[in-house]
């Protein structure tokens, strides 16, 4: 299999995925957001995405450090704590990218904007179900973000 039908393959799972959650988080959704709240998210986000970023990035940074310092210490002792820690903050920079890299979107309210972040969310999901500690919480955030993001995706044009 070649390097471009992979990424066709996985770019049709995407599409399947997000045409039925817009199914279920929107056409069968027992209610909608009203029009107020949709553009209050809208325009509350990228400030919201910004604001968290400069939060977590010393704290990324600190475990990273902290992980490197222990992680042998713990493989020592026989413990593969490691696996989890260094899982949990690479989805945490890959997803922190991805939505940094959604803002300048964002604030224009555009569909690639809109759709880089369902691929944050995405790319969160996947490794809260690898890190295995935290499997039903990452589905349920998944589910509550998704109807979010799904909720406010007519606001978001090319």
């Amino acid at each position: 299999m070649t390097e471009e039908t992979k990424k066709a393959d996985v770019m049709g799972m995407v599409g399947q995925l997000e045409k039925l959650l817009d199914e279920y988080m929107v056409k069968k959704a027992p209610f909608a957001l009203p029009i107020g709240v949709k553009e209050f998210i809208v325009t509350v986000s990228p400030y919201l995405i910004i604001i968290f970023a400069i939060m977590a990035l010393p704290l990324i940074l600190g475990a990273i450090g902290l992980t490197a310092i222990l992680a042998p210490f713990a493989l020592v002792a026989g413990y593969v704590w490691g696996f989890s820690a260094i899982i949990s903050l690479v989805v945490a920079v890959i997803t922190l990218i991805i939505e940094v890299m959604a803002v300048p979107g964002l604030f224009k309210r555009t569909k690639k904007a809109w759709r880089l972040v369902f691929y944050a969310s995405i790319v969160s999901l996947v490794g809260g179900i690898l890190s295995v500690s935290g499997i039903v919480g990452a589905i349920i955030g998944a589910i509550i973000g998704w109807y979010i993001l799904f909720q406010v995706k007519d606001m978001y044009k090319n």
